[in-house]
């Protein structure tokens, strides 16, 4: 039995280049809605194209309410919805998932690429995980290298692929779009990158092999800010303190706690963040 786990992230989709194009409820997220299914949907299609037996769907993105069930291939499943106690990779610590697959995923904050960011849109500035900047991919790959399991498909702009590179080198990448800036990309027509994504997913079931588990603990996460209210008010968090005047920084013994800690933190700082000054 083959089971792959797909995180499913919006920012880099098909076709996605703004912010209009992934917030819930405007007329483009609606358009860009059948963009990122069809973006996950091949993955899906590729996966068991090369062998799997089961596809899990885990939403990524903002509400995590935004693929169109009715339109992914029959065979997978989907887990929609908020709160889950691993966020963007909930599923992985079941023990069952043989290989992760990034789809839609994009560069981190303080980055170049398309809609680049770390959870928050605009509050952070910058991630680093023991002195590496870390963007979601890193610090997810991080966690599901806990439980053993490999990343072995990445999907976004041609800089997220390049990201990738750093921690998952084995993995097949699919650049949907080129970056241009942060809010404009060159794109590739949504039929020529489903059969792009679908192709490497199948070849990436190969790669879908689960291993030991991977301690590579303790890890030290540096948060960095734009302003320094939020770093006063992410001390908030148990074992976060401050490095400056926007930066705080916490130690985790796994990168299972560190990305909880992470959180906690976006969730403070987000109650933080005033509409008009940040």
């Amino acid at each position: 039995m083959v089971k792959i786990l797909i995180s499913a992230d919006m920012e880099g989709a098909t076709g996605v280049t703004w912010p209009a194009d992934v917030l819930p409820g405007t007329p483009q997220w609606e358009r860009c809605r059948a963009l990122f299914t069809s973006d996950v949907n091949a993955a899906v299609l590729g996966f068991l194209d090369g062998g799997a037996d089961e596809v899990l769907i885990n939403e990524a993105h903002w509400t995590m309410r935004n693929l169109l069930l009715e339109q992914l291939d029959e065979r997978a499943l989907l887990l929609t919805g908020r709160h889950k106690s691993l966020s963007m990779v909930e599923g992985v610590q079941h023990g069952d998932v043989d290989g992760i697959a990034f789809v839609g995923y994009h560069t981190g904050a303080g980055s170049e690429g398309v809609l680049a960011h770390t959870y928050l849109a605009n509050s952070i500035t910058g991630v680093w995980v023991n002195g590496v900047r870390a963007s979601e991919g890193r610090l997810n790959a991080l966690v599901v290298a806990e439980y053993g399991v490999p990343v072995v498909l990445v999907t976004g702009d041609d800089l997220t692929c390049e990201d990738a590179k750093g921690y998952a080198p084995r993995a097949r990448m699919v650049a949907v779009k080129d970056h241009v800036s942060r809010y404009a990309a060159v794109c590739r027509p949504p039929a020529r990158t489903a059969a792009d994504i679908r192709a490497a997913a199948r070849e990436a079931t190969a790669l879908a092999a689960r291993g030991e588990p991977e301690r590579a603990g303790p890890h030290e996460v540096v948060v960095e800010f734009d302003a320094e209210h939020l770093a006063g008010a992410a001390t908030v968090v148990p074992g976060v303190e401050r490095r400056g005047e926007r930066r705080v920084a916490y130690t985790s013994p796994t990168m299972y706690e560190g990305i909880r800690c992470f959180k906690a933190v976006t969730t403070v700082v987000s109650a933080a963040v005033e509409e008009q000054y940040g």
